[in-house]
């Protein structure tokens, strides 16, 4: 019979409760709680910061403007965050939020993935909007870059198992520690970051094959993802099932789940553009023009009757030779 094979790996957190002894600056913290460095966050950041240098890395490969480029990231990074929390707060733990309104604004408690991609769709209009610029070059970089930087924070999601599956005796599942003993359960965070990987070297090797249309990131992205996540999701536990929480679900499905049709959609939106006005690659430079036929110019009226009626001299001529 099988049974699950993948061991429960978790990383400690570091204390920094010497912070508390600290004049002024002890006074922020808790006693009751002492700051510490957590994996979580520091995956995250890590892959933040990662994705943040080879995005501009690529922009100057395309000729973008790098300054336009930091600002862009900034605005997208911050509103992802923003609405990872927000939405999370709404969809995944509405009874807190009617508690306590104020959960809304802890922003370091709880992300939703989708509620970052929402967050930083907005974050992206909102750039547009108010700087009065175009988006969409420096937002297929983003998203080129994405699928690195997201294994940084899936990685930091495996090593917390903040996303309990069912329970399962399958080998791939993880043997979460329950008593003295273990049970086997799936764990949605680390089989999505395996996934990641090779999505991650498809897109970078797209790239590296030369610069595509304004969006082909997007689309190709968006229409991988969405599906993978559909059905991860099905796997997972849910709400009120296990002391390890759960998702919950509106009409038979995760949020999650709803939120994929939407961004199938915008891939779909993107791919079918790209694909019906053939759009030239995206570069900072003006693109290259291609090769124009040559208009043979016109000859005069007047030298070409002359020349056919010289023509037909000498075709008279050699005719009376030849007889």
């Amino acid at each position: 019979m099988a049974e699950p094979l993948i061991p429960y790996i978790s990383l400690p957190e570091i204390p920094l409760g010497f912070l508390l002894d600290v004049p002024v600056l002890g006074k922020l913290f808790d006693p009751a709680h002492p700051p510490s460095i957590k994996p979580f966050g520091t995956l995250v950041a890590l892959g933040v910061y990662i994705g943040s240098v080879i995005t501009m890395h690529r922009a100057k490969e395309r000729n973008l403007d790098t300054k336009k480029m930091n600002e862009f990231i900034f605005w997208v990074v911050a509103a992802g965050f923003v609405g990872g929390h927000v939405l999370d707060a709404i969809f995944y733990h509405p009874q807190r939020v009617a508690r306590d309104p104020l959960y809304l604004l802890m922003l370091w408690d709880g992300l939703s993935s989708y509620g970052g991609f929402i967050g930083a769709i907005i974050g992206c209009f909102a750039y547009k909007f108010i700087k009065r610029e175009k988006v969409l070059p420096y937002a297929d970089v983003v998203v080129a870059t994405f699928p690195i930087a997201w294994i940084f924070g899936r990685a930091g999601c495996s090593v917390v198992h903040d996303h309990p599956g069912r329970l399962s005796d399958a080998w791939f599942a993880v043997r979460y520690p329950m008593g003295s003993g273990w049970v086997g359960r799936y764990d949605l965070g680390l089989y999505e970051f395996f996934l990641t990987i090779p999505l991650a070297i498809i897109v970078t090797m797209l790239w590296r094959r030369g610069p595509r249309p304004p969006g082909y990131f997007t689309g190709v992205i968006c229409m991988a993802y969405a599906p993978v996540r559909f059905v991860l999701d099905f796997f997972r536990e849910e709400e009120g099932a296990s002391m390890l929480g759960g998702d919950p679900r509106y009409g038979g499905l995760t949020p999650a789940q709803w939120a994929c049709f939407g961004l199938f959609a915008v891939g779909a939106y993107f791919t079918f553009v790209i694909a019906k006005n053939k759009a030239v690659p995206t570069d900072g430079a003006p693109p290259a023009a291609g090769k124009k036929k040559r208009k043979k110019k016109a000859r005069p009226v007047e030298n070409t009757a002359a020349e056919e009626g010289g023509e037909g001299s000498e075709s008279s001529g050699a005719a009376g030779q030849e007889s």
